[in-house]
């Protein structure tokens, strides 16, 4: 017998008590949570990395693993637009993508949960790193974590429009970074626009989606079919540059 505030209760009705006890969820579907723990973790990684860089040498790593359209379509390094969102071209690339992400994540993380903040994060990068793909010149090497960053941005107007809550200042930080990717020179807009829109879409998914038990399954089919249509422009924009430099 398992000791209650008055008398005694039997374990199996312990039990069955606790699992009928829903697990609290957020609009979006996630686990109620307080912890930044996956916002933390990408910070970490992407530091890490750069300290790896900075030994062995920025270039070089980024020639190997950056996103190089020539090297994607010619020699198939596919990888090169995951891993080139975790990638940076400097101390200050770095300190100002992670800032950012310290500031925006830990809301959206506790919004999503977890599992779909990081499913964000990820979708958004590789938006942003097929977006850069498609419209950068096939010899242009860019990385850096402004996609997935801008992804965030994204996903945090549709969110907020969502919960109607006031996402004025958002809009005006969107607005600026826009502005400053197209007059400074050197920063990759192809991907943050890219970025923006692929999590405004991820975002749009998560808030569309039904609550109830169909609510993981329906935004697993969308998040899906976003990454179906990135990998569509991808092959589209392969086909393109292999057929400006033929292979063989």
């Amino acid at each position: 017998m398992v000791p209650a505030s008055v008398g005694f209760q039997c374990p199996d009705c312990v039990a069955a008590g606790q699992a009928a006890v829903r697990e609290p969820r957020t609009a979006f579907g996630g686990r109620l949570t307080t912890s930044s723990s996956v916002t933390l973790t990408l910070i970490g990684v992407c530091v890490a990395i750069f300290v790896v860089q900075f030994l062995v040498g920025v270039n070089q790593i980024a020639g190997n693993w950056g996103m190089w359209p020539a090297a994607v379509a010619i020699n198939d390094e596919w990888y090169r637009l995951l891993t080139s969102v975790f990638l940076h071209g400097s101390w200050l690339h770095l300190g100002f993508n992670m800032y950012v992400l310290y500031v925006l994540g830990p809301p959206l993380e506790r919004l999503l949960g977890h599992g779909r903040f990081l499913a964000l994060f990820l979708i958004a990068g590789l938006g942003g790193a097929v977006a850069s793909f498609s419209f950068s010149s096939i010899n242009t090497v860019s990385v850096g974590a402004s996609g997935a960053i801008f992804g965030l941005m994204g996903a945090l107007v549709v969110a907020g429009r969502h919960l109607r809550a006031d996402i004025t200042q958002v809009l005006v930080l969107i607005g600026i970074n826009v502005v400053i990717g197209f007059i400074a020179p050197g920063i990759d807009w192809r991907a943050h626009l890219g970025g923006l829109l692929t999590g405004a879409a991820v975002a749009f998914v998560f808030s569309k989606a039904p609550t109830g038990p169909r609510q993981a399954v329906v935004q697993m089919v969308g998040l899906t079919g976003i990454v179906l249509v990135l990998a569509a422009a991808a092959l589209y924009r392969a086909d393109q540059i292999q057929a400006l430099i033929p292979i063989g």
